[in-house]
């Protein structure tokens, strides 16, 4: 198998110890380990470094390289600009030589509670793709999220690894609250974690039938990419698109793995709360990298850069500090420090972003 990491996102609304100069996928926000650290640590049991891909953009590549020493420099494949996870994929298909495996298509900023159960997963998947199934992990839902697109399951197809597989009916777009209700009480709906799984060759075929043009600068990529020459000119030609919509809302032949291994794509400040919640206090409170003084505070988030931090009397809030700015906000409300990152935008703030 090979495992291709995508790390190319700026994670804004983890802002702002997010930045676009160190996006999340890059900062220790568990304890420990980066999440790029983190998500290579968890399929190393699987496969070698020399099997392991990350996709980035250029930016990112030597702080790739300085937090994954023992990944293979020519594994580090820099995107000349961001196209979105389609085009993004078929690159990397360039630097797998054989095309007749399976590819898993990662991501460098989830979270994964039970890694094991995660890797036997894929590999579950994994037998699955070698009879020319796209597949994809569907994460089992405890809430009815209005926030992550669905995948429904149709037929199935039978056990892989322990795992019951079954064809994808279709894939939704994120539904309003109703909807999801819905999906949750009528079960057969899973969240779609934009984990993939696949044979090369597969894939291939699959641009070739649904994303045409693509297929045909891929041709040309890989003939570049080959003989050592710049991409440049080709990339610039190639429209964005997204896996999810160019290749699995369209092909025909497509399988979902139900999985229920403690899945988190730490989308907020809230998110982090969540999956730290090993390391809270006797008033829930989660603390990192600063001394914190509570006083009848409960449930609170405090990232901090050493100096110490004081509340009374809050409860389920959020405060990041960092050294040129410093969030405070209702736990409820983290998805919205997009708007301050939109307002930075804005405003020219470049600053801060």
């Amino acid at each position: 198998m090979y495992i291709l990491i995508l790390a190319g996102g700026t994670g804004t609304r983890l802002w702002p110890m997010s930045r676009a100069s160190m996006p999340k996928q890059l900062l220790d926000l568990t304890g420990g380990h980066t999440m790029m650290q983190a998500t290579v640590r968890r399929v190393l049991p699987l496969v070698s470094e020399d099997r392991i891909f990350v996709a980035s953009n250029r930016e990112y590549g030597p702080i790739i390289k300085e937090q994954i020493p023992a990944l293979p420099r020519q594994n580090i494949i820099e995107e000349p600009s961001g196209k979105n996870t389609a085009p993004c994929i078929g690159m990397a298909t360039a630097y797998m030589p054989e095309k007749n495996e399976v590819m898993a298509s990662l991501h460098a900023d989830h979270f994964i509670a039970d890694e094991e159960g995660f890797r036997q997963a894929l590999l579950a998947a994994a037998e699955v793709a070698r009879q020319g199934y796209l597949v994809t992990l569907g994460i089992k839902p405890d809430k009815p999220e209005t926030g992550y697109g669905y995948v429904q399951a149709g037929d199935e197809l039978g056990r892989f690894n322990d795992h019951t597989v079954y064809e994808a009916a279709q894939f939704l777009e994120k539904p309003n609250l109703a909807a999801a209700e819905k999906f949750l009480a009528d079960g057969g709906y899973f969240w779609n974690s934009g984990i993939f799984i696949w044979q090369i060759s597969t894939l291939q075929a699959a641009f070739a039938e649904h994303m045409p043009d693509f297929a045909a600068q891929l041709e040309a990529l890989n003939r570049a990419i080959e003989a050592g020459q710049p991409i440049e000119e080709i990339w610039a030609k190639i429209q964005p698109q997204s896996i999810d919509v160019g290749i699995m809302e369209q092909a025909g032949k497509v399988a979902v793995v139900p999985v229920d291994f403690g899945w988190n794509d730490v989308g907020s400040w809230q998110a982090i709360h969540e999956i730290n919640t090993p390391h809270t206090d006797a008033d829930d409170n989660v603390v990192f990298g600063a001394d914190h003084v509570a006083v009848d505070t409960r449930g609170a988030l405090i990232q901090g850069r050493g100096r110490l931090i004081a509340t009374i009397g809050l409860d389920d809030v959020i405060i990041v500090d960092t050294d040129d700015a410093l969030l405070v906000c209702a736990k409820e409300r983290a998805q919205d420090v997009k708007e301050i990152v939109n307002w930075l935008k804005e405003n020219n703030r470049t600053d801060l972003l």
